[in-house]
């Protein structure tokens, strides 16, 4: 049997397809495998058995979560990186590279990313299923949705000078980061093609190969950087180019190893079915990409309404200081995120509703007691970290009184995105998105403005008021997995499977 087609991930169940029997075994150190004794574990009863089990489990999620938040770290790096050499081109490259960074690139990022995130229902539920043929159809229908996006989205690229000229920018820096937005049309479409990759491997516990691809692409975007930009003498052409590359650098490396076979019956070549079920398809997309802008623009949000204050130079410096480092935090929860929805998926595919109530679990203190320990780190530090970012006094003090938001910040935001992880890798992403319209833009950013401007508490007003806005959202997310029936959830993942092109009779019905 092929390394491609074992599920080193999943109870152990044997699923026939076609004569083929698919069963857990243990491969060698680059593919890690764990077995279980049974279809779905026992019920857990006292202490011994959730501690026997919670062990087991973390195991399978680190496998899976430990290169997923490497592989974010990477990619999340490939855009600081380029800012880091273009502040030592000049302030406008500087300036140019961040606008079209944060803004035109960030907003394209998010819809793309989220439509993609569509795949991670998909294709999780239908490797857990047995339906592994099903995953390269379902990346090319992904593939037709997002390149179309991205062609939409283009305009925005085309027209950035205009538009960043209507939100209030300067000339200057909007006509360089309109020039520069230009040059990274080649990025968008290398997204659109990315992140169902991403989507079709991590479906397959293959992450291992994503976080290799990704470190020696940032290693060699490192230096090409400091080469062209620099070295060379290109400036903002020389990052144009190198940023372009990297991504695309990344995609052509996974293709690669999807195309040469090594994920066996999942890729078996282009059809004309990705073209088939397109408008259902499209509805997930959509909603997985609203679920997930939502999140991602409501902190954007926050340093926006920091520079209306009265003292807002100060304040849009310490609340970026906040943000780069909530930045940094939030990609290990964005990798448990990517492995929590990968093993919910597989589980209830795999009629194990109990794994995937124990996987959530599993998830959701092992994130929790991170974002502690990093809240811990920042509260105890609070009198020295902030100089290592900033030599102004009163930005200095700022950062200091904003460390206890921050450090519930990271704890929260550590717990928030495996719920929204679990909700992706049961299909929630519909009901999810009304959640997040209703606590963040109508709950939490009307409460901070009201703090903010109405009560005079500044910026620690608007954050604690947006922040409240999260902590009712996580509550609500918490409250929809409390009350979930998993052995229906399940039943669910089945039809869906069978839905949107998986063969009905080769899906085992029974459930724990």
């Amino acid at each position: 049997m092929e390394n491609s087609d074992k599920q080193p991930l999943l109870s152990t169940r044997e699923i026939e397809k076609d004569q083929t029997q698919v069963t857990t075994t243990t491969t060698s150190l680059s593919y890690a495998t764990f077995t279980a004794d049974s279809d779905d574990i026992p019920p857990i009863t006292d202490l011994r058995d959730f501690s026997r089990e919670f062990y087991r489990e973390s195991k399978k999620l680190w496998y899976l979560a430990g290169p997923a938040i490497f592989t974010s770290v990477c990619r999340y790096s490939l855009g600081a990186i380029t800012q880091v050499f273009s502040g030592h081109v000049s302030t406008i490259a500087l300036a140019a590279v961040s606008i079209e960074n944060s803004v035109i690139a960030g907003f394209s990022y998010g819809i793309m990313l989220g439509m993609g995130s569509a795949l991670e229902t998909l294709c999780g539920q239908a490797y857990g299923a047995g339906q592994i043929d099903m995953l390269g159809i379902y990346m090319q229908r992904s593939w037709v949705i997002l390149n179309t996006t991205a062609l939409i989205l283009m305009f925005i690229y085309i027209f950035a000078q205009q538009i960043l000229s209507l939100i209030g920018q300067t000339p200057e820096i909007s006509k360089s980061a309109g020039i520069f937005a230009i040059w990274m049309i080649p990025q968008l479409f290398a997204y659109a093609v990315n992140f169902p990759i991403a989507k079709f491997l991590q479906s397959q516990s293959k992450i291992m190969v994503m976080a290799v691809i990704a470190a020696a692409a940032l290693v060699l975007h490192t230096f090409f950087s400091w080469l062209l930009m620099l070295k060379l003498g290109w400036g903002l052409v020389g990052a144009a180019v190198v940023l372009n590359a990297s991504w695309w650098f990344i995609d052509i490396l996974q293709l690669f190893y999807i195309f040469s076979g090594t994920c066996g019956r999942a890729w078996s070549g282009f059809s004309w079915k990705a073209f088939q079920n397109l408008w259902g398809f499209v509805r997930l997309s959509l909603a997985s990409a609203v679920m997930l802008c939502l999140e991602m623009w409501y902190f954007t949000a926050l340093i926006l309404f920091a520079g209306y204050l009265k003292n807002a130079e100060v304040s849009v410096d310490a609340l970026s200081i906040c943000m780069n480092i909530l930045g940094w935090t939030v990609m290990i929860a964005i990798g448990m995120n990517a492995a929590v929805s990968v093993r919910v998926s597989n589980e209830l595919g795999a009629g194990h509703p109990r794994t995937a109530k124990l996987s959530l679990m599993v998830a959701v203190i092992s994130s929790f007691l991170i974002g502690l320990v990093l809240s811990l780190i920042l509260v105890i530090t609070r009198d020295k970290y902030p100089d290592l970012f900033s030599s102004d006094s009163e930005v200095i003090d700022l950062v200091k009184e904003l460390t206890p938001l921050l450090a519930l910040c990271i704890t929260i935001n550590n717990i928030q995105p495996v719920l929204s992880g679990v909700a992706v890798g049961a299909g929630w992403q519909g009901v999810v998105a009304y959640v997040n319209i209703a606590c963040y833009y109508l709950f939490g950013i009307p409460l901070g403005l009201i703090l903010g401007y109405k009560v005079g508490w500044g910026v620690q007003g608007i954050w604690a008021g947006m922040l409240s806005g999260t902590v009712v959202q996580t509550c609500v997310l918490f409250g929809m997995v409390y009350k979930t029936n998993w052995s229906k959830e399940a039943s669910i993942a089945e039809d869906r499977i069978r839905k949107w092109g998986g063969d009905a009779d080769s899906i085992d019905n029974s459930t724990a």
